[in-house]
C-alpha cells in the first residue's frame, strides 16, 4: 500500500481516522483547506498541527492544502497516494459537483480505490437531501471505474444533545421515526479497516 489520502482531515471524523492510521505507522497525506487546522495524528484529533511540526511515533504524515472546488490542487494532493478516503464536502449548493471534482482528480492522479463516507439509505428519492447527494456521488464513483467502498453512516450520537430543549425533551423533524445513531469513534475504526484490510472492494454498508 502506498500513502493513504485523508480528505476532511481537520474534521471530527477525518481527525480520528488520521490518529488511528498514525498509531499503526501508516503513511498518510492529510488534505485540508487550512494547514493550521490539520490534526496532529496520535494526539488529540482536533489539536492544531503546524506544518513544520513532526508527527509523533515516527508516522510518515504529509499535509496538502486543497479545496474540493480546486481540481488542480486536488490532483497535486492525490498524486502518488492510494487509497483515498473521501469525506464529503460540507453543505453547498453544488455539493455533488464538488465531489465530481474530487473523483476526477483521483482518476487523473492515478488513485485506484476510493473509500467514500456515504449515508444510511442513500437513494435518488430519499426525503433527506444529503442522502440524495450521497447517492449521486456513489454513482459518480461507480462510473469512474475505480475500486470503491461505500460506508453508509447514520446520524452521529454526539449531535443529539443539540436537539434537546430546556425541558430535556429531544426534538427533531422526524415525527415518531426511529434512528440507529452511531459513534464517530466506531465509524473511524470501521473506516480504517476498510482502508487497510482486504476484502472490502466493491462493497457498501446498508
Amino acid at each position: 500500500m502506498a500513502m493513504v489520502v485523508v480528505t476532511g482531515a481537520s474534521g471530527q471524523l477525518g481527525g480520528r481516522v488520521a490518529a488511528r492510521l498514525a498509531q499503526r505507522g501508516v503513511a498518510q497525506r492529510l488534505v485540508v483547506r487550512d494547514p493550521e487546522r490539520a490534526p496532529r495524528p496520535a494526539a488529540t484529533p482536533a489539536e492544531p498541527l503546524q506544518v513544520s511540526d513532526r508527527p509523533p511515533q515516527g508516522a510518515p504524515v504529509e499535509v496538502a492544502v486543497a479545496d474540493f472546488a480546486d481540481p488542480a490542487a486536488l490532483r497535486a494532493a492525490f498524486a502518488g497516494a492510494d487509497p483515498l478516503l473521501l469525506v464529503p464536502a460540507t453543505e453547498a449548493a453544488d455539493r455533488v459537483g464538488l465531489h465530481a471534482n474530487t473523483v476526477d482528480a483521483a482518476i487523473a492522479a492515478g488513485v485506484s480505490r476510493i473509500v467514500y463516507m456515504s449515508f444510511l439509505g442513500a437513494g435518488p428519492a430519499s426525503t433527506f437531501t444529503f442522502a440524495r447527494d450521497h447517492w449521486h456521488t456513489e454513482q459518480l464513483i461507480r462510473a469512474s471505474g475505480l475500486e470503491f467502498t461505500f460506508l453508509r453512516d447514520s446520524l452521529y450520537l454526539d449531535i443529539f444533545p443539540l436537539y434537546v430543549g430546556e425541558d430535556r425533551v429531544l426534538r427533531g423533524p422526524a415525527g415518531d421515526g426511529r434512528v440507529a445513531a452511531v459513534a464517530r469513534d466506531d465509524i473511524a475504526d470501521a473506516t480504517v479497516a476498510a482502508l487497510l484490510e482486504p476484502g472490502h472492494e466493491g462493497r457498501r454498508t446498508t
